[in-house]
């Protein structure tokens, strides 16, 4: 594979993980890829100052996404970024977090394979590693969680997903994308046995200026995200974990949750 800072190395991809927003994550790896590129193709949700560290000479190209509507068709991304590559450019790919976490990054890599184009991964700090270390919210504790899951909270529909076992005692559920369907996401943990008080932890714009870290239970969690007026990005936390977080408590009244769950 030739040298990230080779500059003869021409017509290739390198897909970026610009991590959970503060650009002062980045690793030395992206910087370095970023001050090499001619074409940027970009999230919506990417710090103007991470973008900042490309060329002045680079070509920017947001292909935004937001929920149920969609800037170009992952196809239409993929056709893109393969079109600049054979044009001979150093395509960086910059998806926020880490590419391979719910980031499609594994259907781009796929398709500029596919295409016969070399392409090469930079990991980054995913959402769900940032917004909890910025919220002093551990993962695992030997004390508390043995194991960490990572799910969608919109990935294909809620019905078609099987979450039993992921969540409860000893466990960590980190969930992406879940806030549209908060509610839904409760009743379908409650459900499948957890229990209505787990502690629940929503970390919203995480690492990112006007970032907030709220704390409930897992019965308040749809009623807490309406009352707070919580917005994406933000992941949600189910576990004993989020006890030992900095998050600020926003739990209802007992009497107020036992009648939602009633």
């Amino acid at each position: 594979m030739p040298s990230l800072l080779d500059p003869d190395a021409r017509g290739r991809v390198i897909l970026v993980g610009a991590g959970p927003g503060d650009p002062g994550l980045l690793t030395v790896r992206a910087v370095e890829a970023l001050n090499i590129a001619d074409v940027v193709v970009h999230d919506g949700l990417i710090d103007p100052r991470v973008l900042d560290l490309a060329p002045a000479t680079a070509q920017r190209i947001s292909v935004a996404k937001q929920r149920a509507r969609h800037t170009l068709p992952q196809s239409a991304i993929n056709t893109l970024i393969v079109a600049h590559v054979k044009a001979g450019a150093i395509v960086v790919r910059l998806k926020g977090g880490d590419p391979f976490i719910f980031g499609r990054g594994g259907e781009e890599v796929e398709a500029v394979r596919a295409a016969g184009l070399p392409v090469e991964v930079i990991p980054g700090v995913s959402a769900a590693l940032g917004c909890a270390a910025e919220a002093m919210l551990p993962l695992t504790h030997r004390d508390h969680s043995s194991a960490v899951s990572f799910v969608a909270g919109q990935c294909k529909g809620l019905a078609d997903q099987d979450w039993s076992g992921l969540a409860g005692q000893g466990r960590t559920l980190v969930i992406y994308m879940g806030v549209a369907t908060a509610s839904d996401i409760a009743d379908k943990l409650m459900a499948g046995g957890v229990a209505p008080d787990m502690p629940v932890a929503v970390l919203e714009r995480g690492t990112l200026t006007g970032s907030r870290a709220l704390r409930t239970l897992l019965a308040d969690l749809g009623s807490m995200v309406a009352r707070e007026g919580v917005k994406s990005p933000a992941i949600i936390v189910v576990g004993e974990v989020v006890e030992l977080s900095d998050a600020t408590d926003k739990l209802a009244r007992w009497a107020r949750i036992a009648e939602d769950v009633s």
